[in-house]
């Protein structure tokens, strides 16, 4: 993509933009579905929307970094930023949207990638990419959150007898 259009489409990109994909009712809706989710392991899943790149991350995909490793690496910050990586177990999942470069990302702490193949997390990505595609945000956000709580209540089943408090806020972050 030509480096000006995709300038372009940064420098107008807001959070307007994400609050128009997620809007309020349906980031509801999902911080319910996370609530009810992670009832049933040990876990962690935050969601993040986020309508375009800051311009120092932008400026990095000009240069010799493609634009999907910078996109990693703002997924990455942001895991940082919400402290999905601090929980206790280690088991935290970030689902990542980029609007503007229509990418997503999954980003999983080190305790689940060590027992979940990257098959599985890249078969999320492109089922929910599909759904994205055809304008379907909350039936692909809601079957990509059933698909990781499965893998977390698959290898991180909730303890009953240690339930601990809730680790991080629910809430989708829209940006």
């Amino acid at each position: 993509m030509d480096w000006w259009l995709r300038l372009f489409r940064h420098a107008w990109g807001d959070a307007r933009d994400s609050l128009r994909a997620v809007p309020d009712g349906m980031a509801d809706r999902l911080a319910g579905y996370i609530t009810a989710s992670e009832r049933r392991h040990s876990g962690e899943i935050r969601i993040c929307v986020e309508a375009a790149l800051p311009l120092s991350y932008l400026w990095r995909a000009r240069g010799r970094t493609p634009v999907a490793a910078v996109v990693r690496q703002r997924a990455m910050a942001w895991f940082g930023r919400l402290r999905i990586w601090d929980t206790e177990q280690n088991n935290g999942v970030l689902i990542y949207l980029l609007l503007s470069e229509h990418a997503i990302e999954l980003v999983a702490d080190r305790a689940i990638c060590r027992v979940v193949d990257p098959g599985e997390w890249e078969a999320i990505v492109e089922r929910l990419g599909r759904q994205l595609g055809a304008g379907d945000f909350e039936a692909g956000l809601t079957a990509a959150l059933e698909e990781v709580s499965a893998l977390l209540v698959r290898h991180f089943p909730a303890d009953r007898t240690a339930l601990s408090d809730n680790e991080l806020p629910d809430t989708v972050v829209r940006v």
